[in-house]
């Protein structure tokens, strides 16, 4: 038997998002409204709004939603290929919009600012990565580049590297940031070390290290703020 759907055209006109989006606007719709937009159509027995209500039930979260696979995706009655590519691709684009407003930030005036600019980039990452933001003299991003990417231990840092791309940007300070895929905020021994070995090799090149975060999902960790830098 032929698999019926309900399009948003055929809905009562209290339930149709798209709608309601032209006639009030975007922030008049719930994450569940939006989601049915995206995937346009429910199934048989159940519309596209109560079938992204479910699915925003499983996943709890619009954070977590982001981070599902295509094929966990699919595992929600309703949800095919298509439908599931179009909720990752929505989500992606979220976050690099996020990535990109926390870049344009005025002025770097604390580690939670730091922490907006990296979060998009790092914080959620399985693998562990090792960036540093470059600065100019009023504390502005300029620039900012991923300097290693390792397994979940651990990463590697080229000190040269780091100062060789300071010089060509004009930079005059700059901050680390790495991520703890473990969630634990911690700084280790070989991250303490690192800190030093690189506020070190700046001070000779006048270029100095601002601070050190330490980046996970929903927190941070500041060297400056905790008092060890």
């Amino acid at each position: 038997m032929e698999q019926m759907h309900f399009p948003i055209r055929n809905w009562s006109d209290d339930d149709r998002p798209r709608e309601k989006l032209m006639l009030k606007g975007k922030s008049a719709l719930s994450d569940a409204e939006l989601i049915a937009i995206l995937i346009s159509s429910g199934s048989r027995n159940e519309s596209a709004v109560d079938l992204s209500k479910r699915i925003l039930a499983g996943a709890d979260s619009l954070n977590s939603l982001g981070k599902m696979s295509i094929s966990q995706l699919m595992n929600f009655k309703g949800i095919g290929e298509a439908k599931a590519i179009a909720i990752i691709a929505a989500l992606e684009l979220g976050r690099r919009r996020r990535a990109e407003d926390a870049v344009e930030l005025v002025k770097i005036t604390s580690s939670k600012l730091v922490f907006e600019i990296m979060q998009p980039i790092i914080g959620e990452l399985a693998h562990e990565e090792f960036w540093v933001l470059f600065l100019n003299n009023s504390n502005k991003v300029i620039s900012k580049a991923q300097l290693s990417k390792g397994g979940i231990t651990g990463t590697i840092v080229d000190v040269r590297l780091v100062f060789k791309l300071a010089l060509e940007s004009g930079a005059t300070s700059l901050i680390l940031c790495h991520n703890h895929p473990s969630g634990n905020l911690a700084p280790s021994e070989a991250d303490k070390q690192i800190t030093k070995k690189l506020k070190l090799a700046g001070e000779s090149l006048d270029v100095k290290v601002l601070d050190h975060l330490i980046i996970t999902e929903t927190k941070y960790y500041s060297f400056v703020d905790k008092g060890i830098f």
